[in-house]
């Protein structure tokens, strides 16, 4: 990211400056909750801003604002007009978006970008229509790439977890930790510091660029990296539908076709080669990186533990009036043929 951009974006992050010198029509205040140095903050946010106000010839710009709550509290800010347009974990707040869940049975993807695309793709055809963001405009969705063990100990079996305090966002990785036997801890991603360095936890499930960007390669001596991970979390980009509406069809139009696929795409690989920068942090910070084969024993014990967790998840969304079996195995396919 260029130098200009980059500036802009920690300008706006700390003071709610715009990222434009345009005279806009509109300006659109977008929230945002994970660290400055991060993947959505240091690349998706400049870059789709960037986009924006390229595509509607500078009638649209946007305006980086710092949000300190928890990040569940983002779906009503949008809904109320707070803020215009921001991004949440869809798990934080449990029952209201169950579909996208999807994305987040174990050992489903191995990168953050296939798993991105495929989710968005079956959210337009199968789960679009059910209604579940009602009172939000739906710009994009995303995953991060594979979730992983972040630990204060070693884990030379699955049964090193049993009872130990681990934190966990929400989602389908409430039960495969159920599974595991852990003494699970609810938090947002950005507590997981302080929660292991005070030893409230002893370890969090995030993806390995959080070794990095929430500085777990500080308070961890253990990164248990599985080939398609424990699982991923599904995030959801959203706008106040008002707001949207109130735009002009061509600035509607115009927002739209820098969002979708194309901005599911930028986030999937924003994310995933934040996953690199975190492994490499953790290697140089000391922590016992441990990459996993398919055929090790810990994976087998992953493996024997995800099982029927894609007919739970099928079960929960039963009273949606979707086909979630087609759904899925198109999430599926398109993982496992996505092609760059």
């Amino acid at each position: 990211m260029n130098s200009i951009v980059k500036n802009a974006l920690f300008g706006a992050l700390g003071l709610g400056i715009t990222l434009s010198t345009h005279a806009a029509e509109t300006t659109l205040r977008v929230a945002t909750w994970l660290p400055p140095t991060s993947p959505q903050n240091e690349t998706v946010w400049p870059t789709w801003a960037k986009w924006v106000e390229e595509a509607t010839e500078g009638r649209v710009n946007i305006e980086i604002e710092n949000h300190s709550g928890h990040p569940k509290t983002l779906f009503a800010a949008v809904e109320d007009g707070v803020v215009d347009v921001s991004f949440s974990v869809n798990g934080y707040l449990s029952g209201r978006f169950k579909l996208p869940s999807v994305a987040e049975i174990p050992g489903e993807i191995s990168s953050a970008e296939s798993g991105s695309v495929a989710l968005w793709r079956v959210y337009k055809k199968y789960f679009e229509q059910a209604g579940e963001y009602e009172g939000l405009h739906v710009l994009s969705m995303f995953v991060h790439g594979p979730g992983q063990l972040n630990t204060s100990f070693p884990v030379n079996d699955l049964d090193d977890l049993k009872d130990k305090k681990m934190r966990i966002g929400g989602g389908m990785v409430s039960t495969l930790a159920e599974r595991m036997g852990v003494s699970p801890v609810g938090a947002p991603a950005p507590k997981s510091y302080e929660m292991m360095q005070q030893g409230v936890v002893d370890g969090t499930f995030l993806p390995a660029l959080d070794q990095k960007f929430l500085h777990i390669a500080e308070v961890s001596t253990d990164l248990t990296l599985f080939p398609k991970g424990l699982y991923t979390t599904a995030f959801t980009i959203f706008m106040n539908p008002d707001v949207f509406a109130d735009l002009s069809k061509e600035d509607q139009d115009a927002i739209m076709s820098v969002s979708g696929e194309k901005l599911a795409k930028l986030a999937g690989q924003a994310w995933g080669e934040g996953d690199k920068a975190g492994i490499a942090e953790a290697e140089a910070k000391g922590v016992n990186v441990v990459r996993l084969e398919p055929d090790d024993k810990r994976v087998q014990q992953l493996n024997e533990l995800r099982k029927g967790i894609d007919q739970i998840w099928i079960d929960s969304v039963a009273d949606r009036d979707v086909d979630a079996a087609a759904a899925l195995a198109e999430f599926r396919n398109i993982v496992d043929n996505y092609d760059h």
